[in-house]
């Protein structure tokens, strides 16, 4: 059976433009009201009003041996009969008729034929018209695919229920603060730079930075992590997440559409609705099938009424029409659309196109960016070490104490660094030396933190024990800043961007999945190398320049590679779209990056083995249905047809509706699957010394 946009309907109950299952398919939604509750009723109804069809009906009393005697007995089959086929199958009907005006027949034409021949022929024998009496095998057919269709969409509804669930992550109400008071309002009252108060356990109502307070929260249903994450001041929270420990005051700064909530219901959305390459075989294989079934039951009729037979080849014609109906070809790939997309979106994976997804399992080579994609894009200190007499950790701390009062990505690593380490002391006159350092009094000592540069100032040199150490940092292209107490070189550190502790497991799960890793970066080669040769990446382009990375995607794709594109979506963005899958982390909240046919709410690069994973899943679901309901379709026509009634196998109406019924079911069932597939990263072991790639 065809689908149909679920929660429009629900919305609106009727006629939608666009169907989001179908990509649009046949211009108009193929099915009026088609509503899971409204087929709900419809079945149950309609079962109760065939009851008497069949109880009046005359082969069923010659079956059961009973009589009904009385003229208007022989008018029960007839009334309610047609109240069934004007009501029961007004859903077909219609859909029949939108086929014919969009001139794409198919499936509902089929059903609409079926059932008006069934009735036709029916009435013409109540009038005393012939004897081709099918009451009873009408109102079983159409309550059979009343119960067949109610089903799927059920189903599909089921699967489409990833957007409803979204939209109940966000709470109903907020408590804005407003002074020292504190209001309860809807969402929809809540504006751009309202400070709202986020309890413990509660859920944030909008995007927004926090002002106060620091808690853990949840952001699994965002980005699919499911760890808790700290956030403090100056941290960005996203609607729909949970504070899990403490209270937070969060300045707002998007509201309604503009939130990264509704970003994914939007990719969610739109991927539903998209159209793929096994989604437009399974429509064309759906209207030749419409021929096929077609000309099959005129050959079927024609041959029967040749045969002297015209009853029969009425029932035979009936039968091939119904039994020929698409249904399960029609959901063979919507349903696993729906399934997939709402599988990945729980996942934190975020499927923009449908055909990057179908690619995905053709990737021979993954080029990652390296700052914030294998990296976090801050700055850490990855070693540390001490002259002559002085320890380590102490050296530290008086780095630490110059650098507290600065905003500086370096000043902060530090002051993390020695944090972790043990207690920083107090620093004084503190005073910045442009281009050079910073310096202050710690005890009475003069302390200063810089490169080079500083020592040239201060005219003093490194001692020779740190040299090895510090050439070694060197030749790994690491930064290098000194620690000078008194005009003396004490100790020095070293600055990288911190390699994500996931990277790695990425990459060898790629490796495990044969495909080839390439890392792209704009740092020097050294920097690129030190990184490739920590996680065990392929291939190293290193010093491109932004605009130029798109030629690097080229020249991988003139070697005959499919190439999937890892980046943060904004330097990126030409690679992205040049890339045969552009894939951008949007650490939950660039979820609008038009350049990328994928996008990662979190920023584990492991999601990228989820996409592939699920696009090989995806796939093989979609054969597997297209091949059953081609196959099951083209085999049940000769039986429906009456070619082996010769030897007594014989196919009625609804027993074909039944069968029809069924093939749908077992489609559905398949796809069903799909929920099985665990998209998420395992946890992280506990946390291991950092790791880093040098930043110039």
């Amino acid at each position: 059976m065809t689908t149909t946009d679920h929660s429009r309907h629900q919305a609106h109950g009727g006629h939608a433009d666009h169907d989001p299952v179908h990509g649009g398919h046949g211009g108009h939604d193929k099915h009026a009201g088609h509503d899971p509750e409204v087929f709900r009723r419809l079945f149950w109804w309609n079962l109760v009003l065939a009851v008497p069809v069949l109880v009046f009906s005359d082969q069923i009393q010659e079956w059961f041996g009973y009589s009904i005697g009385g003229a208007s007995a022989t008018w029960v089959a007839p009334v309610i009969g047609t109240v069934v086929y004007v009501w029961g199958g007004k859903p077909f009907l219609a859909g029949g008729v939108a086929e014919v005006r969009n001139r794409q027949p198919g499936m509902m034409l089929l059903i609409a034929l079926a059932i008006t021949v069934a009735y036709g022929s029916s009435l013409a024998a109540s009038l005393g018209w012939g004897d081709l009496d099918f009451w009873w095998e009408l109102a079983a057919l159409i309550v059979v695919m009343l119960l067949g269709h109610w089903q799927e969409m059920k189903a599909i509804g089921q699967a489409q229920g990833a957007l409803a669930a979204l939209a109940e992550l966000l709470p109903d109400t907020a408590e804005r603060v407003t002074g020292d008071t504190i209001e309860e309002v809807t969402i929809a009252a809540l504006v751009v730079d309202d400070v709202v108060l986020v309890r413990p356990g509660g859920r944030v109502p909008a995007d927004g930075v926090i002002v106060e307070g620091r808690a853990a929260f949840d952001e699994s249903m965002i980005t699919g992590e499911s760890r808790p994450v700290t956030r403090g001041d100056g941290d960005h929270v996203v609607a729909g997440t949970v504070s899990a420990d403490s209270s937070v005051r969060v300045r707002i700064d998007a509201v309604g559409d503009d939130t990264a909530l509704a970003g994914i219901q939007r990719l969610v959305a739109d991927a539903q609705s998209s159209q793929s390459k096994a989604q437009a075989l399974a429509d064309r294989a759906a209207g030749v099938l419409f021929y096929v079934a077609t000309g099959a039951a005129v050959i079927t009729l024609v041959a029967w009424l040749l045969a002297g037979n015209g009853a029969e080849g009425v029932i035979r014609t009936v039968t091939v029409l119904v039994i020929a109906c698409p249904h399960a070809l029609g959901l063979a790939i919507p349903l696993v659309i729906s399934i997939s997309t709402a599988t990945s979106a729980r996942a934190g994976i975020l499927v923009k196109d449908r055909l990057a997804l179908e690619r995905m399992r053709t990737v021979d080579a993954v080029l990652f960016d390296k700052t914030g994609t294998l990296t976090k894009g801050n700055h850490a200190v990855v070693d540390h070490a001490a002259a002559d007499g002085w320890d380590r950790d102490p050296v530290l701390a008086l780095a630490a104490a110059v650098e507290a009062d600065s905003e500086h990505p370096i000043a902060r690593a530090i002051v993390t660094a020695a944090d972790n380490t043990g207690a920083v002391p107090v620093a004084s006159e503190l005073t910045a030396l442009t281009g050079r350092g910073v310096q202050g009094t710690v005890d009475g000592h003069q302390i200063a933190v810089g490169g080079p540069a500083l020592l040239e100032h201060l005219d003093t040199a490194q001692p020779d024990e740190l040299s090895p150490t510090i050439e070694q940092w060197r030749r790994a292209g690491s930064s290098v800043l000194y620690v000078v107490r008194d005009g003396t070189v004490i100790g020095a550190l070293t600055l990288a961007d911190e390699i994500r502790p996931e990277s790695r497991l990425a990459i060898d799960a790629l490796h495990k999945r044969g495909k080839q890793v390439v890392l792209i970066t704009g740092d020097a080669q050294q920097v690129a190398d030190s990184v490739a040769t920590e996680l065990g990446i392929d291939e190293v382009f290193a010093e491109v320049l932004p605009h130029d990375k798109d030629t690097k995607v080229a020249e991988l794709q003139n070697r005959g590679l499919t190439v999937a594109m890892v980046g943060d979506g904004v330097n990126d963005a030409p690679a992205l779209a040049r890339a045969d899958v552009g894939i951008a982390i949007g650490a939950g909240t660039d979820v609008a990056i038009e350049s990328a046919g994928v996008v990662l709410a979190s920023s584990d690069p492991r999601s990228v083995t989820g996409i592939i994973d699920l696009s090989k899943a995806t796939y093989t679901k979609m054969i597997q249905n297209l091949v059953w309901a081609t196959a099951y379709n083209l085999m049940a026509i000769p039986i429906a047809a009456g070619v082996f009634a010769f030897a007594g196998l014989t196919l009625p109406p609804a027993a074909a509706a039944v069968a029809m019924s069924t093939s749908t079911m077992i489609v559905a069932a398949n796809a069903q699957l799909l929920r099985r597939l665990d998209l998420r990263p395992e946890p992280l072991p506990d946390p291991e010394p950092a790791t880093a790639a040098a930043v110039n």
